[in-house]
Formats: structure tokens, sequence, C-alpha cells
């Protein structure tokens, strides 16, 4: 018959079974059990690939962002150093133009 579990006690990991035989061979003695542990299915180096090109990828995006931005920036400068030539500019040919001549 199995004995219920102390009171507020959680059981650890089992030993994995040991057949009767092997137990009344061992007569006593302590022995050890060896587990080996499974080999993993993928190594690291298998991932490695993927990690890096995904790294690349995402360094070619950020760096096609950085061109955008930087082309956007030269554009909006353009267009701020055209529209403040432009206004003294545009204001004195329209005095020139629509000057009444008496």
């Amino acid at each position: 018959m199995r004995q219920p579990p102390p009171p507020n006690v959680t059981l650890g990991t089992l030993a994995p079974h040991i057949p009767a035989e092997l137990y009344r061979q061992a007569g006593g003695r302590p022995f050890v059990i060896v587990q080996t542990t499974p080999t993993p299915e993928r190594t690291a180096r298998s991932y490695a690939g993927p990690v890096f090109i995904g790294l690349a990828i995402a360094l070619g995006l950020m760096g096609t962002i950085a061109a955008a931005l930087a082309l956007f920036e030269f554009a909006i400068r353009t267009a701020a150093v055209v529209g403040s030539l432009s206004g003294p500019i545009g204001v004195g040919l329209s005095l020139k133009l629509f000057h009444s001549k008496k």
C-alpha cells in the first residue's frame, strides 16, 4: 500500500524505476543511477544563420530609413531656403509690376 505524502511537502523528481532483480543484487549496497541528458535536436550553430540574416535585414532597413529621412530633411531645408529667398524677391517684383504709375 502506498503512503500518502506528508502535508505541506512537495515531492521532488522521483528516481527512475529500478527493476527488482537489480535491487536484490545490490544487497543493500548503495548504487548510483547515471542519467545522460538527451542531445539537443538543433545546435547553437543552426540558430546562428537565421539570426544573422534577420540582423542583416534589420540593419539594412534601418539604413534605408535613415537615408530616406536624410533625403526628406534635405528637401525640406531646400524648400525652406527657396521659400525664404523667393519671399523678398516676390514682394519686390510685385511692387515693381503692380506699382501704380501716376
